[in-house]
């Protein structure tokens, strides 16, 4: 079983690039071996136009030009701030690598901090003072391997936003993986979404959005869900109903077997005895977030200002060009 297969695709200089996928889908292996971790087997990395590690040569990380910021933090513990952002740094006179330590502290907002040490700072702390010692050196391309999945989730969204505009000041070239579709939003120029060790698409933000390549990335981007669908005459056949071709929003694929991609919001329920059966009724202020199950095991969550009775069984109408089709994989 290969971890990656037929992967291409190319991180624009000055940007951020995300790599973005569940557990187990590669992205961290194609980090990897960018940054000399694990070795090429097949085909070949490359930096501009010069070749950064194939399967003849994969120099180990300390030979590469790349930084790497891991997730946690991973500070020398015996060493300073001070003296960990100096580590990589071109040797000097104590003073000069001192001053040049203190100025990308201030940077990452550690003004002052130099002479503490890691156990003595919070988790933010400890990843901006990281990424201080990576960006020190001035590497070609910076490589992040989930940086902010150790960070409290109160100090995240600040952590990545304070994050990005430090990397787009300094002109730096990022790979950046994550799980969390959110944080790719917040900081990528563009992203890799990933599955299975393959890309699925790759583009910038609006780009996902509005014209996914799957029904899983549009609902990775849109918090929509998918329901399978079949082609029938007038219409499309759900576990939860026959839906009109009028609920289409744009194209109707090729195929018998379709993902269909709708919003919660955009559905109705109809009350209907041989409908499906109410599993939960969660109020939301003015609407209800219902989730109903279909004979097949099949669920659906539907968010309405409707009344739901959990004792009846209803079926489910989308909204007029609500739903986006795609063909099944």
């Amino acid at each position: 079983m290969r971890a990656l297969e037929d992967i291409s695709f190319s991180a624009p200089n000055g940007e951020i690039t995300c790599l973005l996928g569940a557990s187990g889908c590669g992205k961290s292996t194609l980090l990897g071996l960018a940054a000399g971790l694990l070795r090429v087997q097949q085909g070949a990395i490359m930096l501009g136009d010069d070749v950064l590690a194939d399967d003849r040569a994969s120099p180990p990380p300390e030979a590469r030009p790349v930084g790497l910021v891991f997730q946690d933090g991973a500070l020398f513990p015996h060493m300073t701030l001070a003296a960990n952002v100096a580590f990589g740094l071109p040797k000097a006179r104590p003073k000069v690598l001192q001053a040049e330590a203190d100025a990308w502290l201030a940077k990452v907002g550690l003004a002052g901090m130099g002479a503490r040490y890691p156990h003595e700072l919070s988790g933010g702390q400890q990843q901006r003072a990281a990424l201080a010692r990576a960006m020190a050196p001035g590497p070609r391309v910076l490589l992040m391997d989930e940086p902010f999945a150790s960070v409290d989730i109160v100090l995240r969204r600040a952590l990545r936003r304070e994050c990005r505009i430090l990397l787009r000041e300094a002109g730096s070239t990022v790979v950046l993986v994550t799980h969390d579709p959110a944080e790719a939003l917040d900081i990528a120029d563009r992203i890799a979404v990933m599955e299975g060790g393959r890309i699925v698409q790759f583009g910038t933000p609006p780009e996902l959005h509005e014209a996914p390549a799957t029904a899983a990335v549009g609902a990775i981007f849109s918090g929509a869900q998918v329901i399978a669908g079949t082609q029938v005459d007038g219409g499309l056949d759900t576990p939860f109903g026959l839906w009109p071709l009028a609920s289409l929003a744009g194209p109707l694929p090729d195929a018998p077997v379709l993902d269909l991609l709708v919003q919660a919001d955009r559905l109705v329920p109809v009350a209907d005895v041989r409908g499906c059966r109410v599993r939960d009724v969660h109020p939301l202020g003015a609407r209800n977030r219902v989730l109903l199950e279909g004979g097949d095991g099949a669920a659906i969550t539907v968010e309405t200002v409707l009344p739901v009775d959990p004792h009846k069984t209803y079926s489910v109408q989308p909204d007029p060009e609500s739903v986006r089709a795609f063909k099944r994989d």
